[in-house]
């Protein structure tokens, strides 16, 4: 389990074909040093297994599953990739619950600063950011105001949602700090919904008769009301 805390950021090396799965490369010099063959990570919100460790370096294969689900099997050497080690027991939860089971690919729409270039008090390096992103038609029923979100692995709040698109604030430490400041307009991202929701909207489904809709509204206030 993550939490949607990025540890730090790393450069994809290499993506080669290696018999029926594509082995990624990834530079890391911090992290890297932190694991050992087997261990777990998120790869900007994919959780892989690493492979052939230095402190340097890992290696992850990834399955079709996940070329078919994410975008890492679309990035080009030098892209950078959010990486966070899974949370420890007893941790505190400093996110939100992550699996690193990305349920699609969304693309930006907007990733803008809060206050405009021309303006006399802009500062590039301290401007909180708007990020906007059109999520996949499978995850939207799990999206809510003030809910939780993961893209590309961070743990996000949705500050507004018109049925297709998100809209979060970035603070500055988080743009700097994760891979968002590499990201333009119409790149794709990954998406993992909250599982909290996912299993909210199952239980709620299954109250309902078979075949009819469910005329509960998921909102902030019911989760809190019902113990989420």
């Amino acid at each position: 389990m993550f939490t949607g805390i990025i540890a730090q950021t790393g450069t994809l090396v290499s993506l080669e074909n290696r018999g029926g799965v594509r082995r990624i490369t990834i530079e890391a010099p911090g992290i890297a040093a932190h694991l050992r063959e087997g261990d777990s990570l998120a790869v900007s919100g994919v959780c892989l297994t690493a492979l052939d460790v230095n402190p340097t370096y890992f290696h992850a294969d990834l399955a079709q599953e996940t070329l078919d689900r994410t975008s890492l099997g679309l990035l080009a050497p030098g892209a950078q990739v959010n990486l966070e080690l899974p949370t420890a027991a007893g941790s505190p939860l400093g996110g939100h619950i992550v699996q690193g089971h990305v349920d699609g690919c969304g693309v930006i729409t907007a990733l803008d600063p809060v206050v405009p270039s021309t303006h006399p008090d802009f500062n590039l390096r301290i401007t909180d950011w708007t990020l906007k992103v059109r999520v996949p038609e499978s995850t939207r029923q799990w999206m809510v105001h003030k809910g939780s979100v993961a893209v590309e692995g961070i743990s996000l709040t949705v500050a507004d949602f018109d049925g297709a698109e998100i809209t979060i604030a970035i603070l500055p430490l988080t743009y700097w700090r994760t891979n968002l400041h590499t990201l333009v307009a119409g790149v794709p991202v990954n998406v993992e919904a909250d599982v909290l929701m996912k299993l909210v909207t199952a239980q709620v489904q299954n109250a309902q008769p078979a075949g009819k809709k469910p005329e509960l509204e998921l909102t902030a206030d019911w989760l809190v009301a019902n113990g989420y």
